[in-house]
């Protein structure tokens, strides 16, 4: 993919088309608009066969009520269990007939429906994804026949604890915060909800101004903001109502938890930056330094390569609306566990404490751009990070804009961020064994 500028002029031109009742905001690199109904759509041109597009709900687990655990995950689960128009067989069979692909997940923050089909059938994936997001009926037989898919899904998940770590060590960071809580839920809790339920929570956020939809693709836009236009024409304007984010403080803490596994799973780890911190692009540098993909990354040096300690490791980010977390997971011997604590600590030390010189901090530069260039071929996945952020921040993905944040990162702003979130005594940490 040739990346090229992209964002906003300083002069944005907001106009009524002439060829549609939407308000159309233009750029050179993209185009935006808010459906009558208040939904906002993001478009991109990509110049493929395929039109990749989908709506992005501001309704994730962190809008749940305390009654409502895992009902965000179980209303996207529902939401291709009938409408008013299609059934459950239907709404499957009306994309997948003509090759395309439909699914859906749901986060913290939001929940993503997606498809992506040839560019003939956008009016089909338009009126398809419309009717499942906001016309569901949640018929009470199909829950009940659900709700033991996901019940099978949790049980999965916890018979996996490579995976299951992540959730608890959030749970941990975020502890008295929605964001805390589990995407899936508890079984027995699932199994008490009832069609009522998911109209309650449904009618409270799936409304058209906490939706977004994006397009990726060659297509005229004005054909389709027709096409939106038409598929929503019998929603009403509504905003989704506001949810009360709460971050108590917590002091770090070491876990351990007897699983009774063969491998130890270990994740250290701290709260970090939100999606308007311009401190977390110095972050995601840092992180990919330390254990980012590559096999040269320090961590994966340390540990694996020169002394055989771990099975993997790596350091990763997770980044939401007003704040984050950044962690270290590795899975290894139980024996090695504190061996390999200590010394992930002192690498972590030397972050903090020792500037990376100018050649291999360009060294760095280099190879995260390379990743993040290589990255922006997976379409499908471009195209939900842009909904995403039009969403989530009202603002284009800017590519160029981020390679030139990277590019700006100073070895004096690494140690500094380090310090902020990286210093051992800082660091929260949760241990399986």
């Amino acid at each position: 993919m040739v990346v090229r500028e992209r964002g906003m002029p300083e002069n944005n031109a907001y106009l009524c088309s002439p060829m549609s009742k939407s308000i159309l905001t233009e750029s050179p690199h993209y185009l935006s608009a808010t459906l009558p109904c208040g939904v906002r759509v993001i478009f991109e041109r990509q110049t493929t066969e395929v039109a990749y597009c989908g709506y992005v709900i501001g309704s994730g687990t962190s809008s749940e009520l305390p009654e409502e655990s895992g009902m965000a995950h179980f209303i996207e689960h529902m939401s291709f269990k009938g409408t008013e128009r299609r059934d459950a067989r239907h709404i499957n069979d009306a994309l997948e007939k003509v090759g395309a692909d439909l699914n859906a997940y749901t986060g913290k923050e939001e929940t993503v429906y997606y498809t992506a089909v040839s560019r003939e059938e956008l009016p089909r994936a338009i009126d398809v994804l419309t009717d499942m997001v906001f016309h569901s009926t949640f018929p009470q037989k199909e829950i009940d026949k659900e709700v033991e898919v996901i019940a099978d899904e949790i049980s999965s998940y916890k018979d996996t604890p490579s995976e299951l770590i992540f959730d608890e060590f959030e749970e941990m960071l975020f502890k008295g915060s929605p964001l805390g809580r589990n995407i899936l839920g508890d079984a027995d809790r699932l199994r008490s909800y009832t069609t009522a339920d998911a109209r309650r929570f449904h009618d409270r956020l799936y409304r058209p101004g906490n939706a977004t939809f994006y397009i990726y693709a060659d297509i005229d836009f004005q054909r389709a903001l027709r096409l939106l236009e038409k598929a929503t024409a019998s929603l009403a304007p509504a905003e989704a109502e506001p949810v009360t984010e709460e971050l108590p403080a917590i002091e770090p803490q070491v876990k351990t938890v007897d699983k009774g596994t063969h491998m130890a799973h270990v994740i250290t780890g701290a709260r970090a930056f939100g999606g308007d911190d311009p401190r977390r692009m110095p972050l995601l540098l840092l992180s990919n330094i330390l254990g980012g993909p590559a096999m040269n990354s320090r961590l994966n040096l340390l540990l694996r390569e020169r002394r055989g300690l771990v099975y993997t490791v790596e350091s990763y980010t997770g980044i939401y609306r007003h704040t984050g977390m950044w962690g270290i997971y590795f899975g290894c011997e139980p024996s090695n566990v504190e061996r390999c604590r200590r010394l992930i600590a002192s690498a972590l030390e030397r972050m903090c404490t020792t500037p990376l010189s100018e050649a291999a901090l360009a060294a760095a530069k280099r190879q995260i751009r390379g990743q993040f260039l290589i990255g922006l071929n997976d379409f499908s996945s471009y195209a939900r990070g842009l909904g995403r952020s039009w969403a989530k921040y009202g603002r284009h993905r800017d590519v160029s804009a981020i390679l030139r944040r990277i590019e700006a990162v100073t070895p004096q702003e690494l140690c500094d961020v380090a310090r902020d979130i990286m210093d051992p005594s800082r660091l929260t940490t949760l241990i399986y064994r």
